[in-house]
């Protein structure tokens, strides 16, 4: 991912707009942080903080002490320490206002197990960690074929290498648990490094790998947001969104978090709408709510005996509950044309909808018909015992009685 201005690609160089990562897009480094206490002057007595802010590839951040009192700035390589020899990584932050992340990820400034800078990184090692970042995708699909021959039901989304190449770490995700023991054992004689294996959720999983969404801009886990909050299926419901899996889904597979940016907005616009139960009382009838627009405003009422809707706005059915609480009734819900036309079609058949005596009207015809003509199967006996004068009738079945009569009787 890389910004959208001037197509720099990981921040490292900036060929449009020049300014190598410090674009003002924000764009050229995931979750940039814009330290605005840069341009303040320090008391001359004044030690700096001593913790920096250090980021790695894709979104993930750590805090180290910069106990050789190094002068960094933001976009700096750093060479940290690690389990197994070093790393190289990026400065994200620097000064005052790394305090202020501290508390908001509960870290202790003070903890003893925190890791410290080394040097900032030469040009060799420098040239050694972009080497070693070349040939990570070439080590992707290697790792994910070995994965397949071992018919292990994970995906492994995501790989890098330490600065140093002794360490690599693959990212993976599952739905279950899942024996990788001779999955590692593949790894290390294949790589000739130290294996990590670390199971990341789908949501980080697209943090990592970055895209475009549906808005049309780069996703949010890949840009800004830091931390990923629970989507239940009650924010679309509340904003009266279609259930619909395809679109409310992000890349990852889940709910999209944008869907909680605006729900609190919409908790509290629908305070202002009346309950589903409170049913508004005219001449007309009764009328209950059948369908709201929270952004318009609008509500849509249906008396009970007829299956067309008024829209009505907020005022309007505010001023009708306080009537109806008051015992006033008004004429009709709404003072439209449509309104008025509704409202004079359910007066004018107030014991019937159609405006048909009975719905059930041609079955009591059938069952006095029925009745004239007696019971079931009449009908069958009278076609029966026509047939069976016929067959009597010598003149109707003249052919029949000759075919039936003996020779010998003709003799």
């Amino acid at each position: 991912m890389g910004c959208g201005s001037c197509g720099n690609n990981n921040g490292s160089h900036s060929p449009g707009c020049g300014n190598n990562g410090a674009c003002s897009t924000g764009s050229c480094n995931k979750l940039n942080v814009y330290n605005w206490l840069t341009d303040m002057v320090l008391p001359e007595d004044y030690e700096p903080f001593n913790i920096v802010e250090v980021r790695f590839k894709g979104s993930k951040k750590q805090f180290y002490k910069n106990v050789n009192h190094l002068e960094l700035y933001t976009g700096d390589k750093v060479i940290v320490d690690s389990d197994i020899g070093y790393d190289v990584g990026e400065v994200s932050l620097a000064g005052e206002l790394v305090k202020l992340h501290l508390k908001k990820h509960g870290v202790d400034e003070n903890n003893s197990e925190m890791r410290t800078i080394r040097s900032v990184a030469n040009e060799d090692e420098v040239e050694k960690y972009q080497k070693f970042k070349a040939i990570e995708h070439k080590s992707l699909e290697q790792a994910r074929t070995i994965a397949l021959q071992l018919r292990l039901k994970m995906k492994i989304s995501d790989i890098e290498y330490q600065g140093d190449g002794k360490k690599i770490t693959f990212y993976y995700t599952s739905e279950g648990r899942v024996d990788f023991r001779e999955l590692i054992r593949r790894y290390a004689s294949e790589f000739k490094s130290r294996i990590q294996m670390l199971q990341v959720s789908y949501r980080e999983e697209a943090s990592r790998l970055g895209g475009i969404g549906s808005c049309g801009r780069e996703l949010c886990c890949s840009t800004w947001l830091t931390d990923y909050k629970v989507v239940s299926m009650s924010a679309p419901k509340t904003q009266n969104l279609s259930i619909n899996m395809l679109k409310l889904s992000g890349q990852c597979g889940r709910l999209k978090c944008c869907l909680n940016y605006e729900l609190e907005t919409y908790h509290e616009a629908l305070k202002s709408f009346p309950n589903e139960r409170v049913k508004l009382k005219t001449e007309s009838g009764l009328a209950s709510l059948k369908k709201i627009d929270i952004l318009k405003g609008t509500a849509w009422y249906c008396y009970e005996k007829s299956f067309d809707w008024i829209p009505l706005n907020l005022e309007r059915v505010n001023e009708i509950i306080s009537l109806n609480k008051k015992g006033k009734i008004p004429v009709t819900l709404s003072d439209t044309a449509k309104g008025a036309e509704i409202a004079f079609k359910t007066l004018e058949y107030k014991d019937d909808l159609l405006g048909e005596n009975d719905l059930n009207r041609m079955d009591h015809k059938n069952k006095k018909s029925n009745q004239k003509r007696g019971p079931k199967g009449g009908n069958k006996n009278r076609r029966f015992n026509k047939s069976k004068n016929k067959s009597s009738n010598p003149k109707g079945n003249k052919n029949n009685s000759n075919r039936n009569q003996n020779p010998k009787d003709k003799d």
